[in-house]
């Protein structure tokens, strides 16, 4: 019988190349099913682009200083806390000799190779002020420096911008680019770039409202009150025996003689005796109170809203935040409720134009200017600088613009080279493509931060993986006393965010 005839003129079959095409199929098969049970070998991501920043670590209760990467700068650790206040700019200010009792210290500069800056003066200092929050901030374009005992101010390059001749140079409060000298027992104002906006004739200084551009109240030796604005001009005269920290619409509210009054910027005044107590002006209008109560006048002392509310505060368009029977809603200046009074709290941002309402259960609506509920949760985040709103809702975190429209993280994050994602109650990170990288396997996650890494609890305690989702801190912290969880490297944020360092110690 024919056996038929083999493929290829009867040639044998080869068996090494049987073999060798079934392993391979064995090989495929299994790198398949690793990719399964192993999502992080189905793409490879790159790590994140981070621009290079300094910022203050603490180990074993000394300092020193890292960068964005977490790798340290300096080669020695310091006793006693270290100031950055340009986080761009290796100038790094140290103190020694701390007397906490007199008050008394020694303060310098050095560079990331710890060599001594700005040796000419006896001392450099970071300008260090407070904003209406409470939070701590540095001046990022001016030092003080002390020689002989008198104090002036350089830039970050090391130029003299106002002589060491002031026996004090601070910054006013919650106001940027302004600075109160004192020479002579008298006080008096310059800018950042060390020019004189005030001489140094008055006995008190402060800013009329937080923005430098509104201008300056200033106090003589008759204790009577005037006003400078920042580019020198004398709006009103020192006549008046208070002026309250209030403008709006080119009006001022101030004293004389005791008696309240409402005056424009050349001084005319407008009101006078038409109300007891101003809180704000806006649109020619002006928030008064009146035995505990708020309302409405005009600039002419019209009634527009009764002196019946709890609280009031201008919003936008015309729209007041109210307080009533301890309810906060937003009424209109024709009195018309556009929000109705069930909240427990409402507040305006101009910056970023939508409404924060805060109900009853903790969890806050976002309302647009048309007053419509656009989303709601828990606010997890508002960044200004990219426009952006987080919110937590159902365990999940949703992403908005300031138009409270709902946006894709890889869009609002584009920089970010891993996602929080969640499945089944666990976190895990895909990438742009929404590829898992990380599998879910995390009781709670953070997005990535600025440089590029990302906090991960499970059991209870938090770690860290890097922007390629490689982890590089166990979960062994457990970060009670903090309110916000961010990495770079092995170090994490302090509690103290006021301080604003990084610290690889244990709680």
């Amino acid at each position: 019988m024919s056996r038929g005839k083999r493929y290829d003129g009867g040639r044998k079959l080869n068996m090494k190349k049987v073999v060798a095409v079934a392993l391979a199929f064995v090989v495929l098969v299994m790198i398949i099913i690793l990719m399964i049970k192993f999502p992080s070998m189905r793409s490879k991501v790159e790590s994140k682009n981070v621009a290079n920043s300094y910022l203050v670590v603490e180990t074993n209760g000394k300092w020193g200083v890292i960068n964005s990467k977490g790798e340290m700068v300096l080669r020695k650790l310091y006793e006693d806390m270290i100031v950055i206040p340009d986080p761009t700019k290796a100038i790094f200010i140290c103190q020694e000799n701390v007397d906490v009792e007199n008050g008394t210290y020694t303060s310098y500069a050095i560079d990331e190779k710890s060599n001594r800056l700005f040796s000419d003066y006896d001392q450099v200092e970071a300008m260090q002020n407070v904003d209406s929050q409470g939070n701590v901030f540095y001046d990022t374009s001016v030092l003080k420096v002390q020689k002989e005992g008198k104090y002036g101010l350089i830039n970050f390059n090391g130029k003299e911008l106002l002589a060491p001749e002031y026996t004090s140079i601070t910054p006013l409060a919650n106001v940027s680019k302004s600075f109160v000298t004192e020479k002579d027992g008298k006080k008096g104002l310059v800018d950042n770039s060390g020019s004189i906006i005030i001489e140094n004739l008055y006995t008190e200084i402060k800013a009329l409202t937080n923005k430098y551009e509104d201008g300056y109240i200033v106090k003589n030796e008759n204790n009577q009150y005037g006003l400078i604005t920042y580019n020198r001009k004398q709006i009103l005269e020192c006549k008046y025996s208070e002026i309250m920290n209030i403008y709006g619409s080119d009006m001022y509210v101030v004293k004389e003689n005791g008696v309240p009054e409402l005056v424009g910027n050349d001084g005319t005044v407008k009101l006078r005796n038409g109300f007891n107590e101003a809180v704000s002006i806006d649109n020619s209008n002006v928030i008064v109170k009146s035995n505990g109560k708020y309302g409405i006048i005009s600039s002419a002392g019209e009634s527009i809203v009764a002196t019946e509310y709890q609280y009031l505060k201008y919003a936008f368009d015309g729209n007041y935040i109210a307080e009533k029977d301890n309810k906060y809603g937003v009424i209109n200046i024709d009195g018309t409720t556009k929000i109705d009074f069930g909240y427990s709290y409402i507040s305006y941002s101009s910056q970023e134009g939508f409404i924060e309402a805060q109900r009853e259960d903790g969890e806050t609506d976002l309302l647009d200017n048309n007053f419509v509920v656009k989303a709601s949760g828990i606010i997890s985040e508002i960044n200004s600088r990219l426009g952006y709103v987080k919110v937590r809702t159902n365990g999940e975190y949703k992403y908005y613009n300031f138009k409270l429209e709902e946006k894709d993280v890889k869009d609002v994050l584009s920089s970010n080279t891993l996602f929080l994602s969640k499945n089944n109650d666990k976190y895990g990170y895909v990438d742009k493509n929404g590829v898992v990288i990380v599998d879910y396997i995390y009781d709670d996650a953070t997005e990535q931060n600025d440089y590029g890494f990302s906090a991960v609890k499970k059991d209870g305690k938090w770690g860290a993986i890097d922007s390629a989702g490689k982890l590089i801190v166990d979960t062994k912290y457990e970060l009670s006393q903090n309110t916000v969880i961010s990495f770079i490297n092995k170090w994490h944020l302090a509690p103290d965010l006021n301080a604003n360092y990084y610290t690889d110690t244990m709680e």
